[in-house]
Parts: structure tokens; sequence; C-alpha cells
């Protein structure tokens, strides 16, 4: 007898695109996340997915909000509003095996294609409001614009045994030996993995939590590294691994994800080369070039970069305008101790980017000439190194204060060549010092309000189960320990 996944699949046969199919693609023009009208409901009656619809183009474009229910039928085009992520990423009706998105890592079941086996496509979800939880202590980075997404395994404090022994980092071991592979013949055989995060949606007032997710594209395995993370909890360490995803430019398909793809690699009947036919030309390129072709390959999105006040502080009334309001209170006359503050905050994005940091110290009360803190990042292998001086400048203002021009370039004069420096504040930057660091291409990293509330949320998940008290706490009095008076420039000698 014929797997059912074969019968289903080999029934995609060419059709012409009817009126219905185009208005389908007219549809996504609506802002990203946005549900839908009432008119745009009408378009959409609830109709089974007939052979008019097959091989017509099944576009999810990025950051757009899907719902998505485990028990929802697939031949709704939309569901309470937003677009159904089940009607989405089915092929051609009811026959063929769900995607599902229960874990974090979701796994296609794998085919037998006629040039031998492959798994389809690893589905990737990641849940913020859960980090920080015993049962996911660790929080995954976004940052889509460059596209770079930070995403650890689904390895548990309770889990026995090395990082491989649950289904789903096993498979990403797997998948890392292709995405990894030297030859564009292997690398053809590599599952794409596709990222959605989970959205918390406003309805009738409330904010829903569970149940919508946003779809942030596809991706290829740029590392993976084996590390050890810590039970909140307990205190215990455990394995995990953890993976820096390539998110793909998809600019040539209007920023958006053709799922014929996905469908070509499920079915049984096609080779991996003809299973390309509707892949984004980013994944070609890659196939083709390899490791290469990532910084050519990576999203990029070209926008302004001066942020308006709004973007750079927490969205009112959440958990990071609570953090936020927090740090300002508890620093609020003795500032000269959010430098220590400053400094972690620093180091810990500093050393995410793939560099080496080392913490430095803080400099004397005043007299300071616009320098806060020293630290040190080494850019380079081990063996084949720069060490690079970090100045920092912390300032805890009120959160709806901003940072002027003239404050920011007081840190940049006390800049040398091959010095960076760093601006932190529990405030904003005012629209012109943002242009003037843009402008004249200063060396200087702006971490504003919503980051900092961000990364401190972050620490305290990581140390103290989520506890920010107990992360701010020592900070006031492990403050006279960490000044010392000395040049910024010895930090290079050790």
């Amino acid at each position: 007898m014929v797997p059912v996944e074969r019968r289903a699949l080999r029934r995609l046969t060419p059709q012409p695109v009817d009126r219905t199919c185009v208005q389908t693609r007219r549809r996504f023009a609506r802002p990203r996340g946005a549900p839908c009208t009432v008119s745009e409901r009408a378009v959409f009656p609830r109709r089974r997915l007939g052979e008019d619809r097959r091989m017509s183009a099944r576009p999810i474009h990025m950051l757009d909000v899907l719902r998505y229910a485990q028990g929802a039928s697939r031949l709704d085009v939309e569901l309470d509003g937003y677009l159904n992520y089940h009607f989405l990423t089915s092929p051609n009706g009811v026959e063929a095996p769900r995607l599902m998105l229960e874990a974090g890592i979701n796994l296609a079941a794998p085919v037998v294609a006629p040039d031998g086996p492959r798994r389809p496509v690893i589905n990737i979800r990641s849940s913020p409001w859960k980090a920080g939880h015993v049962t996911n202590p660790w929080h995954d980075e976004f940052d889509l614009d460059h596209g770079h997404v930070r995403y650890y395994g689904d390895h548990k404090p309770t889990t026995l045994g090395l990082p491989g022994a649950t289904a789903g980092n096993r498979a990403l071991l797997d998948a890392w030996t292709l995405h990894a592979a030297t030859t564009a013949q292997r690398r053809l055989y590599a599952p794409p993995l596709l990222i959605y995060r989970s959205a918390t949606v406003v309805k009738d007032g409330r904010r829903l939590v569970k149940g919508h997710v946003q779809f942030c594209g596809a991706a290829v395995i740029e590392r993976l590294e084996h590390v050890v993370q810590r039970d909140p909890d307990t205190g215990r360490s455990f394995p995990n691994i953890v993976l820096d995803l390539a998110v793909l430019d998809l600019a040539d398909a209007g920023d958006a994800l053709d799922m014929r793809w996905i469908d070509d690699r499920r079915d049984v009947g096609l080779d991996a080369e003809t299973a390309t036919r509707h892949a984004p030309q980013s994944w070609l390129r890659w196939i083709k070039e390899g490791r290469s072709a990532i910084p050519r390959i990576r999203r990029r999105v070209v926008s302004s970069r001066v942020k308006s006040t709004a973007d750079q502080l927490p969205v009112p009334g959440s958990a990071e305008a609570e953090v936020l309001e927090r740090i300002y209170r508890f620093f609020d006359g003795r500032k000269h101790a959010f430098e220590l503050l400053a400094a972690r905050v620093a180091a810990q994005i500093l050393g995410g980017s793939g560099a080496r940091y080392h913490e430095g110290w803080l400099t004397r009360p005043g007299g300071d000439g616009g320098m806060d803190f020293v630290g040190r990042l080494d850019v380079g292998t081990p063996a084949s190194n720069t060490p690079l001086v970090v100045l920092g400048q912390a300032k805890c203002v009120l959160p709806t204060s901003s940072i002027s021009p003239d404050q920011v370039a007081r840190v940049v004069a006390r800049l040398r060549r091959g010095w960076i420096g760093v601006f932190v504040t529990t405030g904003t930057y005012s629209r012109q010092a943002q242009i003037e660091v843009i402008d004249d291409q200063y060396p200087l990293l702006l971490i504003d309000g919503k980051t900092l509330a961000e990364q401190v949320v972050r620490m305290a998940a990581a140390d103290h189960d989520g506890d920010v008290d107990a992360l701010l706490g020592p900070l006031a009095t492990d403050y006279e320990a960490a000044v010392t008076y000395r040049r910024p420039d010895e930090i290079l000698y050790g």
C-alpha cells in the first residue's frame, strides 16, 4: 500500500491560479501581525482546500502573527481574526500530517525519497513568557533586523545523559552535521529551521499569551556550542547546546516564505534537488557556497538607526517597564552604584557578540571626565586577536529623561584610536545625540532603558531565579570594592 504521505503529496500537480488565490496573496499586504478585517474575512469563506490552490503560492510573511490551536481545522484560512497556522502549513488538505508546534523543537517525520532519506524541516518555537521559569530558565535572543537568533536546546535539569539524550537536541545535532558540511551535495539534505515565537495579543481588553505565534523566518545553523547551564531552583548545573542561527534574507520574495518549499521537501516522490524548486534564493546560494555565503544571505533590514523615544522604552505596563522603574528607584540617591550594574550589562551585551569580554574596574567618583567603567574586548581567536579598550559611561536618570548630545560627546572625547565606548542609561537618547553618533561614525554603543531592562531580566533569570531585587541588592555594597585608581590602558596588560 502506498503511504498516506505519498498519496497526499503526489497529487501536487500544476493548476491555474484563480482569483481567490491572488486575493490570498494580496491579503498579506496588511500591517504585520494585524488581525483580519471584516472585508478581508469575506474573501475567505470556510472551504476545503481544493485543486485550485494546491500549487498556488502559500506565503508566510516575516513577523506575521498566526493563530495556533492544536485541534483547529486546516480548512479555514483564518481563525479568531488571525491567519490559521494549520491552513498555511498544510500542503493539500487533511491527509498530510500536521506540522505541530507543541514543543520547543518540533520535528517533521523523515521521508525516504528516491535519492535517500531526509528530514523535511525542523520547527523551532521560542516562548518568551516561559523564560526564567524552572522549566525554561534561559532566554533565547532574537535580532531579526540583523538576521540572528540564539536558541537554547531542550535539555532540562531533570534530563539524564548528555545533551543529545532528548529527541529535539539529537535532531539538532544531526542537522548540524549537514549544515556544517563542506560539500554542496551534503548541504542539499540539510533540513531548514523555521522559527516561531509565542506572541501576546490583546483581545477584548485582555492580554492573551497563549495560542498565537509570530513567524520569524527560515534559518541555517551558523554555530553550535556545548554549554553548561544552572537550574535556578536547585542551583545544580546541567549540560545543553546553544545554536546561533542565521535568518535567511527573503527580500527577493517580498520578505515571505513560500510554504510550497516545505511541501516539496515532504514529498517522498521528489529528490532533494527537485525539492528546492520553491526554495528561497538565499537558501540555494548557501547550498552552493556554504558558510562563506552567510554574510551575504543573512537578513538585513535597511531602516533608520535613529530610534524614537517609544522604541527606547519598554511597553507601558509590561514586566520590563516595571523592572526599569525598580532599577531607577533602587539607585535613586546612590547613583554611583548604578555604574556597577551598567558595567555588568555592558559585559553581557559585548560578551554575547562572539568576542571575549573582560570586565575591568570602576573609576573613582567625580573627575572621571566621561568615564565610569573600563573593560576589554578581545577580537579574534585565542592565538590571533587584538584587544580593544572599552570605556563606559552610566547615567541613572528618570526613564522619561533623555541624554543630550553634550553628554554623549564627553564619552567620545575620551576615546583613543582603537578604543570603543559604551553609554548605559535608564532613560533615552535624544534624536540629535543619536544622529551625531551615526553621522560621525563614533565607535559608541548606546544602551537605552528598554535594552537595559531586558538584559537585567535575563541576568536575574540566569542567576537569581528571576528575582530582580536579589540581583540589585549586592550592587550597592559591592560598589566600593570595584572602584580602582588606574589608567584605562592598563586593562591591556592583564
